[in-house]
């Protein structure tokens, strides 16, 4: 595992920590999913690309999709 891989699992896992805790107390579906696959995924990519992209792809999916 990267450097670069380490740093944008640490910035992905804060965002999704962020939306977690928005989702729980608006109890959002969305945003709660979101933040949670945000927090778990990073331990399962290693490849930075494919990292930034679904991490990308997560953090604007709220926004985009509203329930």
């Amino acid at each position: 595992m990267s450097t670069s891989s380490l740093l944008w699992g640490l910035l992905f896992g804060s965002i999704g920590l962020g939306f977690f805790l928005y989702g729980k107390k608006q109890q959002a579906f969305v945003p709660l999913f979101s933040g949670l696959a945000l927090m778990v995924f990073p331990y399962f990519v290693s490849n930075t690309i494919l990292l930034v992209t679904i991490g990308a792809a997560l953090t604007a999916l709220p926004y985009f999709v509203r329930i």
